[in-house]
């Protein structure tokens, strides 16, 4: 029985059973608690590093989730990669493996933080191998990649696991199903999810998912519709969304799965242009966005697509990176892992 409103103490706190919500007394009214917390600078999705063409680029950028427009300058990685790997909290960044532009392999690791500007710094741990390829996905505190291709070309199935917010910490997490590169990777609250890939000369059609707050072998989600590899993803907390790649020839189609639930993956709509792309997705819990890759041929692309996780149907054009990209890493601090 609730007391009356003359007894209730200022502040007081209770659990309302029929909204399953925490709420607390503000002198007059029941009102709920709010554990969201508020980003500076807004929804930003960033990008890094990636291919103009052969070369590779040490450039990060970044744009506003909730608006539409160009992307902008954000500063520097700590050296020049592509096909690189990339994963967030709501406070930093972080990009992983790649390849230089002399075709070195990197198991480097740098961070950013997102409501800021400036270069990135060594993240202070590596990945347990020289990797391409690869693809990560996160929660608010743990940054999960698996996945991808070593010099000698031989896939890896791998998960390094990294704690986002403490410099120097990587530790095994697993592994894929299966060895295979070229994959991409989104995650919601609980659950990362890796799709498609590559396993020479085998396209691969394979959806995996771990919980990611515990450790061991990913397990079978689902398929993608068709057998993709270079597709680009992103998340919010009730769905996972993957767009473009190779099936072998260049796809336009968008696939979406719920997290929560396993199944086969559903078509969504088309992007504006086929492409490739890569780890480049970024999101809020309303908007997910699709940057760069290459078109059919030889052509890069600069478009920044964006699809409302709410509906299905067509991607729509939000403005462009600052130049010709692909093989990038893309993350945001609102994706559907925080």
């Amino acid at each position: 029985m609730s007391l009356p409103p003359s007894e209730i103490p200022l502040g007081a706190m209770r659990f309302n059973s029929d909204s399953q919500k925490l709420e607390y007394y503000d002198g007059a009214q029941w009102l709920q608690v709010s554990t969201k917390e508020t980003l500076t600078g807004g929804p930003r999705g960033v990008f890094g590093g990636g291919s103009p063409g052969g070369a590779s680029l040490n450039v990060i950028e970044y744009v506003t989730i909730s608006t539409q427009g160009n992307a902008v300058d954000f500063g520097d990685l700590t050296g020049d990669r592509r096909s690189i790997s990339a994963c967030a909290s709501r406070i930093r960044g972080v990009f992983a493996g790649g390849i230089d532009s002399s075709n070195v392999f990197k198991s480097t690791i740098d961070f950013i933080t997102i409501s800021s500007t400036g270069n990135a710094v060594t993240f202070g741990s590596s990945l347990s191998d020289v990797t391409r390829n690869l693809a990560g996905c996160s929660d608010s505190t743990r940054g999960l990649f698996g996945g991808g291709s070593t010099p000698s070309t031989t896939n890896i199935s791998t998960i390094d696991l990294i704690t986002i917010s403490s410099t120097a910490s990587k530790a095994s997490f697993g592994s894929l199903s299966q060895a295979r590169n070229n994959l991409t990777s989104c995650s919601g609250s609980t659950r990362g999810i890796w799709a498609g890939g590559w396993v020479q000369p085998t396209l691969v059609n394979t959806i995996d998912y771990v919980t990611i707050q515990s450790t061991g072998t990913a397990q079978d989600f689902g398929d993608l519709i068709s057998s993709t590899y270079v597709p680009t993803s992103c998340a919010n907390p009730t769905r996972g969304v993957f767009a473009g790649g190779l099936t072998p020839t260049t796809t336009n189609t968008i696939n979406f799965i719920t997290i929560s639930t396993l199944g086969q993956a559903q078509d969504f709509g088309d992007l504006t242009v086929a492409r490739t792309g890569g780890s480049s997705g970024a999101s809020s819990p309303t908007r997910g966005l699709f940057a760069g890759g290459e078109a059919p041929g030889p052509a890069g692309s600069n478009i920044i697509d964006y699809i409302t996780f709410t509906t299905t149907g067509n991607a729509t054009d939000f403005g462009d990176l600052i130049t010709v990209n692909s093989s990038l890493g893309g993350f945001s601090n609102a994706h559907g892992g925080l």
